[in-house]
């Protein structure tokens, strides 16, 4: 090997220098020195950066000119009167969420490619080295892609409000069928593999799932690594979404079986998830589901068109929550 070639022998980065190469700055200002810059209390300027996920700092000198200058346009929303400072927590709690499971699921995903690198002849001789570096060739490009897709999300969710009608009273509430979709047994699988084939298979678990939500126009809300929760307005793509799980994930002899759940009425949309009877009874009825099966209940039975699908009524069971139940089972003629 040549001189040149040698793998860097330069201590490796440690947290610090790590966190300064990401941020690009030191931090200056303390708590207190937060809220003299940009005229905020100390009080609401701990409150933000609590919203962000980060814990309270003390008198230590942990903020950067950045993190001034963040809650300066926050506050320029609240004194133009575009939102009060309530709002402006709760959508800094809301960015914060986002950002904290994005951030973990990139560092996930760039790992295997900092173990590839360092597994070639562009050896560093530090993971850490290679994966500073892999993170500052990539900020730039990957900071344009996130204003692309917020922006595209946002145009999605102002059309899904609008769709639900200018005259309506409550433009938080809607009639949705809700699904949820979980694997079978995956307690006892989780105790049988190692822990990189489970997280492969939770990964290709919820890829899958996600592929077919949005090839259904439907939307993933959440994630639960056993389990997906979904929504769609219409109620026969909602049962297509179903079919479509139990298609690439239950009837993939290398993938585990699954059971779906599908339930429908009126839901309340807030913070990013829904709530309502629905989603709570779209998950009891996965308990009563037989494998690769899609069960739902009687109010997603009448929605979908009797020309189109079979029903068969199911005896009555208990479920937690809802009393007796007759779920419904399901199939396309």
């Amino acid at each position: 090997m040549k001189e040149s070639e040698d793998p860097d022998t330069s201590p490796r980065p440690g947290p610090e220098e790590l966190e300064l190469a990401i941020l690009g700055e030191e931090p200056v200002y303390s708590a207190a020195d937060v809220a003299v810059q940009t005229g905020v209390t100390i009080d609401e300027a701990r409150r933000l950066w609590r919203a962000l996920g980060f814990p309270d700092r003390g008198l230590e000198v942990a903020f950067t000119a950045a993190d001034a200058d963040a809650v300066s346009t926050l506050v320029g929303q609240v004194e133009a009167g575009l939102i009060d400072f309530d709002m402006a927590v709760t959508l800094t709690r809301a960015v914060g969420q986002t950002m904290a499971k994005l951030a973990d699921w990139e560092v996930a995903t760039l790992v295997h490619r900092v173990q590839e690198i360092e597994a070639s002849d562009q050896a560093t001789g530090s993971r850490a080295r290679a994966g500073m570096h892999l993170i500052q060739e990539m900020s730039e490009p990957f900071e344009r892609l996130l204003v692309y897709v917020w922006r595209r999300h946002l145009a999605a969710a102002v059309t899904r409000v609008e769709a639900l009608g200018a005259d309506d009273s409550d433009l938080q509430s809607t009639q949705m069928t809700i699904g949820f979709a979980d694997i079978i047994g995956f307690t006892e699988l989780s105790n049988e593999v190692t822990q990189t084939r489970l997280g492969d298979l939770v990964e290709l678990f919820e890829s899958r799932c996600a592929d077919v939500v949005a090839t259904q126009r439907g939307r993933v809300i959440k994630t639960l690594g056993d389990a997906v929760l979904f929504v769609n307005t219409d109620p026969i793509r909602a049962y297509d979404t179903a079919e479509g799980i139990i298609n690439v994930v239950g009837r993939d002899g290398r993938m585990p079986d699954v059971r779906v759940g599908l339930a429908s009425g009126s839901v309340v949309m807030r913070l990013g998830d829904v709530f309502g009877p629905p989603v709570n009874l779209a998950a009891r009825l996965t308990a009563v589901a037989r494998r690769n099966r899609v069960i739902v209940d009687q109010a997603t039975a009448e929605l979908l068109p009797y020309d189109q699908f079979e029903r068969r009524r199911l005896p009555a069971r208990p479920v937690r929550g809802f009393g007796l139940i007759e779920p419904v089972a399901v199939r396309r003629h």
